[in-house]
């Protein structure tokens, strides 16, 4: 396994919350901009961000225990049975999910950390840590969701198709489950909005 170590660690109990540090979702349909988002809040805020495991390959521009911890089918469901994810689903055909290891330490910091997961994921969260901030990041609009999504290189046809199902699905019960909603209409409307929800501290 890459990255992320099989062990018998014990996992947070059920409907624990973080005692010191605040734990943060950002979610949205796939092509909504999260992860410039993300990448933008990490130059102008301080925060940790978990590294979240998956079965999917690496697109070019990803590093291994940066931005995914890539592992095999096989090691991904050997962390469900020894109970070392806090949470996981499928998405798009591939298998993702929140190691105990990405979240435990930064837990005990003084600064928030960020998870950047699915919805199916977000609503596991919240059942486990019902004081987590959720925060969905909206499109502008559906038809500017699915521009973005067929304009990406690495997203085939099919693959567009399935995720514009899966986000008209999200989008409607989002409103629902998380704390904000954040249209991402600006980028830097949509970082100070977040900034400001959170009360992150600048970067020195």
């Amino acid at each position: 396994m890459c990255g992320v170590s099989v062990t018998d660690n014990e996992p947070p109990s059920p409907k624990s919350s973080p005692e010191a540090g605040r734990l943060v979702v950002l979610s949205g349909p796939s092509g909504v901009g999260k992860s410039t988002v993300l990448s933008h809040l990490g130059e102008r805020y301080r925060f940790q961000f978990s590294v979240s495991a998956t079965t999917r390959p690496p697109r070019p521009h990803e590093r291994q225990g940066v931005d995914y911890h890539f592992v095999g089918a096989s090691d991904f469901e050997e962390m469900i049975v020894h109970g070392l994810l806090v949470e996981w689903a499928e998405f798009g055909g591939y298998l993702y999910g929140t190691p105990i290891t990405s979240i435990a330490s930064a837990l005990e910091s003084e600064v928030p950390v960020i998870l950047d997961i699915e919805y199916e994921g977000a609503l596991q969260i919240k059942d486990s840590f019902p004081d987590a901030v959720l925060i969905w990041i909206q499109p502008p609009s559906f038809d500017e969701l699915e521009k973005r999504l067929r304009g990406r290189l690495d997203t085939g046809p099919e693959e567009v198709a399935s995720r514009l199902e899966r986000a008209a699905l999200d989008m409607k019960r989002a409103t629902a489950l998380f704390d904000h909603i954040v249209t991402n209409h600006d980028l830097d409307e949509t970082l100070a909005k977040i900034g400001d929800l959170l009360d992150l501290e600048p970067n020195q």
